[in-house]
């Protein structure tokens, strides 16, 4: 019999996968990519007691006013006719209030985390070098940067005004109409008509972010307006699926949500090709 025994055979099979492993480790590490991950790392460590301090003040501020919050989101006066908002067990009051605190708290921590990439990571080696193989111009800082940062608020803004004022308002009657012609009591859950207020109007301030994005996508050169309107398809169908996420389940809430993402992307689409 030729050649080593089979267990030698495995023993190397084994130590070629082991070192296989170790090489493409190590080319990913040595890579752009590779050493901007190890950055995010060890900045996210360096800046975890921050975090966790930001978080914390966040948490202590939004703990005693979440109860004012709650009690005007409750008010009779913003409930459809026949609806009341009860409570199913003794703590669902207290966690609802620590669920707020605790949005507060992390909104701090976004905060902080936006700025640490806007103030340090445009600026890392690594990310240049990856932006310049992908022919990508970031904006500099400057009157662009607060002009894009201060769309972005705007956006989110008529975002929110649209789902408090329209988008809310609309669901509720319809849903309450459609369970009260079905001669069904309309008592709503608090921790479930909270999480439907939330997520109406997260899903249209992020939404509404549609113009922005694709405007920067553009002017940036990260991809041309021949792509963008090829994949027109699965923005649509992108827009659909956010709404099935943050929306009740039944095809006017998914409408309504996915709409306008779809309106704002396709103008922002036509006022960059009338450049």
């Amino acid at each position: 019999m030729c050649g080593p025994p089979p267990k030698d055979w495995a023993k190397r099979r084994r130590y070629m996968v082991r070192d296989s492993i170790h090489a493409t480790v190590e080319q990913f590490a040595n890579a752009p990519g590779g050493q901007i991950l190890a950055s995010a790392r060890g900045a996210i460590q360096r800046s975890l007691k921050y975090y966790l301090a930001l978080f914390t003040l966040g948490f202590v501020c939004g703990f005693p006013l979440s109860s004012d919050l709650i009690s005007w989101l409750t008010d009779k006066d913003r409930l459809p006719a026949g609806v009341d908002i009860i409570v199913l067990s003794p703590v669902e009051f207290l966690f609802l209030q620590i669920r707020v605190a605790s949005y507060l708290g992390l909104a701090f921590v976004c905060a902080m985390v936006v700025a640490q990439v806007t103030l340090y990571g445009v600026n890392h080696a690594a990310v240049k070098r990856r932006l310049q193989e992908m022919e990508i111009e970031l904006p500099k800082p400057g009157p662009r940067l607060v002009l894009a940062l201060s769309a972005s608020l705007l956006l989110m803004a008529i975002g929110a005004l649209y789902a408090w004022y329209g988008l809310i308002p609309l669901l509720l009657e319809y849903l309450t109409t459609d369970a009260q012609q079905a001669n069904l009591s309309t008592k709503w859950s608090l921790s479930n008509y909270a999480g439907f207020i939330v997520n109406l109007l997260c899903a249209s301030a992020i939404g509404f972010q549609a113009p922005l994005v694709t405007t920067i996508l553009l002017r940036s050169g990260a991809i041309t307006r021949q792509q963008m309107a090829a994949s027109r398809r699965i923005i649509w169908f992108g827009a659909f699926v956010v709404g099935a996420f943050m929306s009740p389940p039944d095809p006017l809430s998914l409408f309504l949500v996915a709409m306008p993402i779809i309106l704002l992307f396709e103008a922002a689409l036509a006022v960059d090709g009338l450049r």
